[in-house]
């Protein structure tokens, strides 16, 4: 009986990095499709109805805000622990900034920001709008 508790005990010991790091994966791969969804959704919320939206990525507070000219309507993502936002690309012409504030207008083309996300493992993807169709677009990106 001892044996076998210690070679499950050493199975365990064994198959808990793998699994920990799949789940990280998994948390990554959810935050992005996330992201995507709620990117997706200013956009076309900004075309149906006619309403001037503001979007904020907040890098320090790992959150993502959507407010709108309609009172009473605000937005928020906040990230799972274990996943963060490294850098906004894109808003206002600077890489990695802190926070991007974007305006999205009916009838305007889509900014072409982008979000990266890293998670605990150093794994990194980037989640940014196409400015042609306005769909947001997920791309596994190399460490620099």
């Amino acid at each position: 009986m001892l044996v076998v508790v210690a070679i499950i005990g050493l199975i365990a010991g064994v198959s808990f990095p793998a699994v920990s790091s799949g789940m990280d994966s998994v948390r990554l791969a959810t935050a992005s499709d996330s992201i995507a969804s709620f990117l997706n959704g200013a956009v076309v919320r900004t075309e149906r109805r006619q309403q001037a939206m503001e979007l904020v990525i907040s890098v320090a507070e790992n959150r993502l805000l959507l407010y709108s000219t309609e009172p009473g309507f605000e937005r928020e993502l906040k990230l799972p622990d274990g996943v963060r936002i490294e850098a906004v690309v894109g808003a206002g012409g600077d890489e990695g900034a802190g926070e991007g504030h974007l305006i999205l207008l009916p009838g305007g083309t889509a900014p072409g920001v982008g979000v990266q996300l890293v998670n605990a493992h150093g794994m990194r993807r980037l989640i940014h709008l196409d400015p042609m169709t306005g769909f947001p677009h997920i791309e596994s990106v190399e460490a620099k």
